[in-house]
């Protein structure tokens, strides 16, 4: 599969809010007139669009300035436009933010997800069809299997360390490996059995990606089954570029922190109503992600 490492769309420019003529404009807004927000596409481009143009609207209100929603085609495009300097804060997966930073992106980690439990991670767990007699991953040898993307921490890099511990490579168990791009596509090739298992990120019974699709007709979640569950896994961060101003840092911390009071529709819409809303976090949270990358990457070498 290819992946073509670069911004497929955009939504369109939201209008300005009205500033009160008695206070004066921050000086960061003359520098930027326009903030670009990219997502790492867990979901097709429409769902995207859907779950997080209401978000970059209530941000655009409380920022006092253009905000911009970018759709990456995949992982990298997001690592590469934030090393670029072409997006200026961004939502990203666990092992891609990890990624972004042994590649140099100048990024700063603020905020994660905080879960309805308090809990602040999530798991990778690998499906298979219900109708399909497998129960262990062990008896899955010779069958398809199905990841999202190269720098998916629930898709890609857990899984990997996973199968490592069972003593299973994955271009050797399996008849065949694939990338479907997304934690969506995963799930679609698994109900299309173009894939026998595939990889995915799920919280608990209540939430996940495939309760998700459920709820937006995509998918029954009785119609699979979880052979396997990681360990935990710690939430995505949003980041933001080390270069920013600070008043322009510290609006959107602000603005993030108070969205669940603020703007609870579009608080409930780009969560789906399974999060408390987020907590402070920074590049240390991600540690571990950045030795599971190097683990993983060393992994590959050793077997190429």
């Amino acid at each position: 599969m290819m992946h073509r490492r670069h911004l497929i769309g955009a939504a369109p420019l939201l209008a300005l809010p009205g500033l009160a003529a008695a206070q004066p404009a921050p000086a960061w807004r003359a520098r930027f007139p326009e903030i670009v927000y990219a997502v790492v596409p867990a979901e097709n481009a429409r769902g995207v669009t859907e779950r997080y143009t209401p978000f970059v609207e209530y941000m655009s209100r409380e920022l006092g300035v253009r905000v911009t929603l970018r759709i990456a085609n995949d992982y990298a495009a997001v690592i590469e436009g934030s090393r670029a300097g072409n997006i200026h804060f961004a939502f990203f997966g666990p092992a891609a933010f990890a990624r972004a930073l042994m590649t140099g992106a100048p990024l700063e980690a603020f905020a994660y997800d905080v879960n309805r439990d308090g809990t602040t991670g999530y798991y990778s767990v690998f499906y298979v069809r219900t109708n399909t007699p497998f129960q262990t991953l062990q008896d899955l040898r010779g069958r398809n299997l199905g990841l999202v993307d190269p720098n998916s921490a629930s898709g890609n890099m857990v899984p990997r360390f996973a199968l490592h511990r069972q003593n299973i490579v994955p271009e050797q168990f399996f008849g065949r490996v694939v990338y479907t791009g997304s934690h969506e596509n995963a799930i679609i090739a698994l109900q299309q059995g173009t894939v026998d298992v595939a990889a995915n990120w799920w919280n608990d019974e209540q939430e996940s990606n495939l309760r998700r699709m459920e709820r937006r007709g995509m998918a029954r979640y009785d119609d699979f089954r979880i052979v396997f569950r990681s360990e935990q896994i710690v939430n995505s961060p949003h980041a933001y570029l080390r270069a920013l101003p600070e008043e322009l840092k510290a609006a959107i911390r602000t603005a993030m922190f108070e969205m669940p009071q603020r703007d609870p529709e579009a608080f409930q819409r780009v969560t789906d109503g399974q999060s408390r809303g987020w907590a402070p976090c920074n590049n240390d949270t991600f540690a571990h992600m950045i030795e599971l990358n190097r683990f993983v990457d060393n992994l590959r070498r050793q077997r190429s």
